[in-house]
């Protein structure tokens, strides 16, 4: 049985006074709801991890990093090791978003290291991946999954994929306005299930959940949520308003 997910990246948002209210706002809408997504988590900046974990308390919502370092240790000035992030109380990290891809260079190599320094200290990953509006258009946007998959995680053993749930991001839909239909994200996540059982087998990939992550906003995530092979919403902008997201949290 797969989780319903939804997690809020924050990016480089909220400081500490408004970490605490827009988690105060969360908490409330989804206490009030009638209805909600199995798993609910957001993942604020370093700066606030700690804040986030102590304003979670009594609630469903789960804190997530944004990233981790590499190395465990070391004279790596201003970065963070997964071992502080764990220490911190929080027990998820997004892994290979679209930004760290395009704006730090981070490469399939560097983000297997990272996996695997999450897994090594107890850390969920939400691994992120997916297609440029050029490898769409070139007809290239399942081989440059596939690619991404196999070199960021295909190392990894079977047992290890039950600390892994995937984030599948058309680039060309990330704060554009721009959103993959519903049947677009159905095919490509079936395409990224089917990847998966050719490695580790059916069973391990019918367990695996498979976010989407382009712009999801309130009035389309019922639809796009509703496909078979989707399993709820890595949520950018939409996640930074009490209100949007818990409307999205409740779409299931």
């Amino acid at each position: 049985m797969r989780n319903n997910i939804v997690a809020g990246n924050w990016k480089m948002h909220k400081d500490l006074k408004e970490t605490k209210e827009l988690i105060e706002g969360i908490k409330k809408g989804l206490n009030n709801s009638e209805k909600g997504t199995s798993r609910v988590i957001v993942a604020t900046s370093f700066v606030s991890l700690t804040t986030a974990v102590d304003a979670i308390k009594e609630s469903i919502i789960e804190v997530a990093a944004q990233n981790i370092h590499q190395e465990n240790a070391g004279a790596f000035t201003g970065e963070v090791a997964a071992s502080m992030v764990k220490s911190s109380g929080v027990g998820v990290v997004i892994l290979g978003h679209s930004e760290r891809r395009t704006y730090f260079g981070e490469s399939n190599a560097l983000l297997s290291k990272k996996v695997k320094q999450a897994l090594a200290n107890d850390l969920e990953v939400i691994f992120c991946f997916g297609e440029l509006l050029e490898h769409r258009k070139e007809n290239k946007h399942f081989s440059i999954v596939e690619e991404q998959l196999k070199e960021g995680l295909f190392n990894l053993s079977a047992q290890d994929f039950g600390n892994i749930v995937l984030a599948y991001e058309p680039v060309w839909a990330i704060g554009t306005g721009e959103t993959a239909t519903p049947e677009q994200a159905q095919e490509m996540h079936a395409f990224i299930r089917n990847v998966l059982a050719k490695k580790y087998g059916e069973e391990v990939a019918n367990t695996i959940s498979i976010l989407y992550g382009g712009s999801v906003k309130p009035n389309n995530a019922k639809e796009i949520f509703s496909k078979p092979d989707v399993d709820g919403g890595l949520i950018g902008g939409a996640s930074l308003q009490a209100e949007d997201f818990v409307a999205i949290a409740n779409s299931f």
